[in-house]
């Protein structure tokens, strides 16, 4: 992470959102379609990849959306498909309810991986409010995917016109603004006109706490902000539980926290930005492995590891790197680890682990606590340490080793509880609350042999 200037300097220097444009609501799309646009590896301007159409067929009680790629895009040297295995480069319309395989993929009513471009629980909520007037609307998948900001997750964007590129950027803002927003959507008030400019920046990215997107002079960041609905320090939490994976030797996004009018916010660094003007090509594990959102319950990190020796660049440190962050969450109570709190690098060929985002660690009274993911291939998901054991050959690890990897992680978790509590601005009442509850619960020691 770019080493950054005293309290009150780095105060001013994040409290301005960079990104300029304007923020009206997106024009519907003509009939029903949509406009895929992608930055090709290693391209800083985008091109047209294909169109997104909404039929009159149903999925699930939802439209089903159909792909087509462009002939223009097919015919380009540097082509790659959206993700091979569910949208092979070729032409014709992709029906997502009649997927291809092998291996065998859910029916869903829109390709997987375009779904990955749209906003998720969070930035839906955002969308719901400004556009219907009420968090829990529900919009068509094309509403959401043309409404997000166009700096959002991964390399894809949806516009309404194939003929020239025109982002949908979001209005200048200041952090404190953005908090505000969150606040007044959190509780379900209308957001003035004053906050309203930037709303653009709270809807391109995934998962349920209240956050935004923006660009600080070269740094692309997520700023994450307390939710006005969690009584216990969430965000605290999280900043220490990404610390300490990073002192665990877990290759995860640099976090920060900063005071923000009085509030903290955590400021993580988006690794889907690798220079200036590119990106990376992205797609969820839910993608990776086919699921539908209900089905995905059923998932399990052997499932994942299976993926990762058929399909991923260096196989063996991947299956080493996944099978740490599985320790790491027990250790840390993040039972949140569900299909899309994993990600992929995926550049027309090859997959590649990102870095690990999201570890949040789950609030607890007692001490069972069962994973998104099933731990072992048989789906069994209680937050235990021998359960971690049981399953470390399908990452092809021995007993011994994984043994040794254990025994590391839980050691550098309690060797450096303390010191990343400082850097992560916990108070001593919080950090004493945490240990032992999220972080080392003695659950996870339970039915070792």
């Amino acid at each position: 992470m770019t080493p950054t200037p005293g309290r009150k300097a780095r105060r001013e220097a994040y409290h301005k959102v960079d990104d300029e444009g304007d923020c009206e609501d997106p024009a519907p799309a003509p009939e029903g379609k949509a406009f895929v646009w992608l930055w090709p590896p290693g391209a800083a301007d985008p091109v047209l990849a294909g169109r997104i159409t909404e039929t009159t067929g149903q999925h699930d009680n939802t439209p089903v959306c159909t792909f087509t790629y462009d002939d223009s895009f097919l015919e380009r040297p540097d082509a790659v498909s959206l993700f091979t295995p569910e949208l092979p480069l070729r032409s014709g319309v992709f029906d997502p309810t009649q997927p291809e395989g092998p291996p065998s993929r859910d029916p869903l009513s829109i390709a997987s991986c375009l779904r990955d471009a749209s906003p998720d629980a969070w930035g839906r909520r955002v969308l719901n409010s400004q556009i219907a007037g009420k968090a829990t609307a529900v919009l068509s998948e094309l509403t959401y995917l043309l409404a997000a900001g166009s700096d959002r997750i991964g390399a894809l964007d949806v516009t309404t016109t194939p003929s020239a590129y025109t982002p949908q950027a979001a209005e200048q803002a200041t952090l404190d603004q953005l908090v505000q927003a969150c606040e007044l959507i959190e509780i379900g008030k209308p957001v003035p006109a004053e906050l309203r400019k930037g709303i653009r920046h709270l809807t391109g990215v995934g998962g349920a706490q209240p956050k935004a997107l923006l660009v600080n002079g070269e740094r692309s960041l997520i700023a994450k902000f307390p939710s006005i609905t969690q009584a216990r320090p969430a965000l605290h939490a999280e900043a220490v539980a990404m610390l300490l994976a990073q002192r665990v030797g877990i290759n995860v996004a640099s976090v920060e926290m900063v005071p923000v009018e009085g509030r903290d916010v955590l400021l993580v660094e988006r690794f889907d930005r690798p220079k200036a003007g590119t990106r990376h090509m992205m797609v969820s594990a839910l993608t990776l492995l086919g699921y539908g959102e209900l089905a995905s319950r059923h998932a399990t990190y052997p499932q994942l590891a299976d993926t990762v020796r058929a399909s991923f660049t260096h196989p063996a440190d991947t299956l080493r790197e996944l099978y740490t962050r599985m320790v790491f969450n027990i250790c840390v109570g993040n039972s949140d680890d569900h299909l899309r709190n994993h990600a992929a690098f995926w550049d027309g060929y090859l997959l590649e682990l990102t870095p690990a985002y999201d570890i949040a660690p789950s609030p607890r009274a007692g001490g069972p606590l069962s994973h998104a993911l099933g731990i072992t291939r048989d789906g069994r998901r209680a937050s235990q340490l021998h359960l971690a054991r049981a399953a470390a050959h399908d990452f092809e690890l021995d007993d011994a080793e994984a043994a040794a990897l254990i025994d590391r992680v839980t050691t550098r978790v309690r060797v450096d509880y303390d010191d990343v509590c400082d850097q992560a601005r916990v108070s001593a009442a919080d950090r004493k609350a945490m240990w032992g509850r999220e972080f080392l619960n003695p659950y996870v020691e339970y039915g070792e042999p």
